[in-house]
């Protein structure tokens, strides 16, 4: 891993982390998760597994210390770790096409689905809370998608355009 990687990634990492915490919350507190955003952003442009992990492992443990869900912070670093390794397995499988933007804005969404669930799967399952599974995916989970696919097609082509003139080596390079 490449330095100059390192610190794009770290970047992704901390804007995410950023929007994250000023976004408002709704239906009580609960908020869109950027921090997936950016590590869908981060997997596609560096799709190896040292990255994946080293992005899931650090978009879950700071979105854990964010989170607004009660005692949601291990079930981030579980929905973080398994959504991305998930979302890598569709990168690599997508591989051609993976770069066009409407096949990537579908795997985030894809993605925020995967992330969504597992995330409230794990939460229900550690916390062990009668929370409404269904109820929250659907005023939660589904508006967080149509929020992060959004998001991720207005942000990810400003960083394809800044990467390509910069000189990281990413998979825009090898494509």
């Amino acid at each position: 891993m490449n330095t100059k990687n390192l610190v794009l990634m770290a970047l992704l990492v901390g804007v995410g982390a950023a929007l994250y915490v000023v976004i408002p919350g709704f239906n009580g507190g609960m908020k869109p998760d950027f921090m997936l955003t950016m590590m869908f952003i981060g997997i596609l442009l560096f799709p190896g597994v040292k990255e994946v992990f080293l992005l899931a492992v650090t978009t879950g443990v700071i979105s854990g210390l964010f989170s607004t869900f009660p005692a949601g912070f291990v079930p981030n670093i579980i929905d973080k770790f398994v959504t991305a390794f998930i979302f890598y397995a569709a990168v690599v499988l997508l591989r051609r096409f993976a770069q066009k933007i409407a096949v990537s804005a579908v795997l985030a969404g894809a993605g925020t689905i995967i992330s969504g669930s597992v995330f409230l799967g794990s939460a229900i399952l550690i916390v062990g809370a009668k929370i409404p599974f269904t109820a929250l995916f659907l005023t939660v989970v589904l508006p967080a998608v149509a929020i992060n696919v959004v998001a991720f097609i207005i942000i990810y082509p400003i960083i394809i355009n800044l990467v390509k003139r910069s000189k990281f080596d990413t998979s825009l390079t090898h494509a």
